[in-house]
């Protein structure tokens, strides 16, 4: 691993959202301190250095913190260069791998929670649009290794952690990602076999548990 100093990740061990930092991480080498946050009672570190949205991910560089993932994620692909790039370097290439990262920001979240969250009409209609969603992101896949072809990159990034939550959707929403998105579950598969990716990942069984407390926080059981 490369020595950096002066690099830290205030996260959250579950976040989908830290886990695309910790996979853009591994994949530059970059050694870095890791601070688990406490969404119940946030340290003093991150509501100074987010002080317009006090969430995690927060990436700290030589004192100066970055927000939000997509962009902590093509902050640490312009820094450290040297190392496995992440967005291509053809600027139409670069254009579509962001319009699809913004894609997954934008729906996957934000639906896969209603999976869990809802209850009858509700929950089948965010079913339905989830499927549309993946789907969607199925067509995009084609039959390429990644969403960037043969390189592992910034869509992958974006989409990755969270399939590790994929079987708590399935289990509350009652439905196979495997016989709607085949391609889809092959592609997490490819992605699972590269390191950066298999360290930072839970085991879904995991998340299903902490999504079962979720569950209970917010009065769904």
């Amino acid at each position: 691993m490369a020595e950096e100093k002066g690099v830290k990740l205030l996260d959250l061990w579950s976040s989908p959202f830290g886990q695309r930092c910790r996979i853009a991480l591994a994949e530059k080498e970059v050694e870095y301190e890791y601070k688990e946050e406490n969404l119940s009672d946030k340290s003093e570190l991150l509501l100074k250095s987010n002080p317009i949205y006090k969430k995690i991910p927060v990436l700290i560089h030589d004192g100066k913190p970055v927000c939000e993932s997509l962009i902590i994620v093509q902050y640490i692909d312009e820094v450290w260069p040297s190392k496995t790039p992440i967005l291509p370097s053809d600027p139409y290439a670069r254009a579509q791998a962001r319009f699809w990262a913004d894609y997954v920001d934008k729906k996957v979240y934000e639906c896969g929670t209603r999976l869990w969250k809802q209850k009858g009409e509700a929950l089948q209609e965010a079913k339905e649009e989830f499927i549309l969603i993946l789907k969607t992101l199925e067509a995009e896949l084609g039959d390429k290794k990644y969403f960037g072809g043969e390189t592992f990159g910034l869509v992958d990034i974006a989409l990755v952690p969270f399939t590790s939550w994929f079987y708590s959707y399935e289990t509350y929403a009652g439905f196979s990602i495997e016989q709607e998105c085949s391609k889809l579950v092959s592609w997490a598969k490819r992605c699972k076999e590269r390191a950066s990716v298999a360290k930072t990942l839970y085991e879904p069984k995991k998340i299903h548990e902490f999504v079962g407390h979720l569950r209970k926080k917010y009065g769904v059981e």
